[in-house]
């Protein structure tokens, strides 16, 4: 009898679904609400500012925005300046000083920054002094770091000047006012300025390194050459990958470091794909240029940044 009674009662929705109170469904959407504002400004003024400058690339934009497409004329105009110009159009000059920035700039900030790391995660005196020094220039902008480095390297008031006053007048230094030479103050600021923050990446992967496996390879005979070459720099593969990942949009990007150093440099002989954009965009009235310029300088971002998350993603699935 209980039996057929139990079998007859049906769970209707009522039942079956526990009943939500406003309060509850609140406390659900608030992390929304609150996140909604800052994502549709951030799809707004990023994404669509990004789609908009694409848009305009392919344009015959001016002083002022075109609606009409004039297919890749831009980048036609671009990729002319580079191989067909004599003497090298500003655009040349700025992605080669871009390959020497880059190529230095990262390779010099890797090395420094994993030697300055080995050297403080030997435990050594004043270490805790030492980490905030190196980190500080980190934390200044590029505009000051800039304008520090324009007024010790400016041969009339710097280095130069002081080791004249010193007594050692054979010495020059004038790369800072030098078209050929230039850029490497660019480079010399950069590193400095990035370094200490390389420096904390590799000294944190390296406080991260299981001390087990540097005792075992010590009892087995194993150098401290060996050591580093053989079991430490392998496992900072990801450290380094992310150092990569960070210097490279650092160096891409790079635009205010170039203008309060160099202010461009002699005839632009210091302009960074950055300064190209600007300079077309804003100044000479080549907006369909400048926006080009941009695009390739996203697309070269994006070359860098898509294999990178590949990569991690690809590792967190296995």
């Amino acid at each position: 009898m209980n039996t057929v009674a139990t079998s007859q009662i049906k769970l209707t929705p009522e039942h079956a679904r526990p009943r939500t109170s406003v309060r509850s469904r609140l406390q659900d959407a608030l992390p929304k609400i609150v996140l909604a504002p800052s994502f549709a400004i951030t799809i707004v003024f990023v994404y669509g500012f990004i789609l908009w400058t694409i848009y305009l690339s392919f344009t015959n934009s001016k002083t002022f925005p075109s609606y009409a497409i004039t297919g890749g004329r831009a980048y036609q105009r671009l990729w002319g300046w580079t191989f067909d110009t004599d003497p090298p159009s500003s655009w040349y000059t700025s992605i080669t000083n871009m390959g020497i920035f880059g190529f230095l700039y990262i390779l010099i900030c890797l090395a420094l920054g994993l030697f300055l790391a080995i050297l403080l995660d030997q435990k050594i005196r004043g270490e805790g002094v030492l980490r905030p020094i190196y980190l500080y220039p980190m934390a200044l902008s590029f505009i000051v770091t800039g304008v520090a480095w324009k007024w010790f390297l400016d041969p009339g008031l710097g280095l130069e000047q002081t080791l004249h006053q010193w007594g050692w007048t054979s010495f020059h230094f004038d790369w800072i006012k030098n078209k050929d030479f230039v850029i490497y103050t660019v480079v010399i600021a950069g590193v400095w300025q990035a370094s200490g923050f390389i420096m904390a990446m590799f000294l944190a992967g390296l406080r991260g390194i299981d001390g087990e496996i540097m005792k075992a390879a010590q009892i087995d005979g194993a150098t401290t050459f060996q050591l580093y070459r053989r079991i430490v720099i392998p496992l900072l593969r990801p450290i380094f990958l992310s150092a990569f990942i960070v210097l490279a949009h650092l160096a891409i990007k790079s635009y205010d470091l170039v203008v309060a150093l160099t202010s461009g440099g002699p005839g632009g002989s210091a302009w960074l794909p950055s300064n190209f954009m600007y300079e077309y965009t804003f100044k000479r009235n080549e907006m369909a240029v400048g926006s080009a310029s941009a695009v390739i300088m996203l697309m070269t971002i994006v070359a860098i940044i898509v294999p990178y998350l590949y990569s991690e993603l690809r590792e967190k699935s296995r």
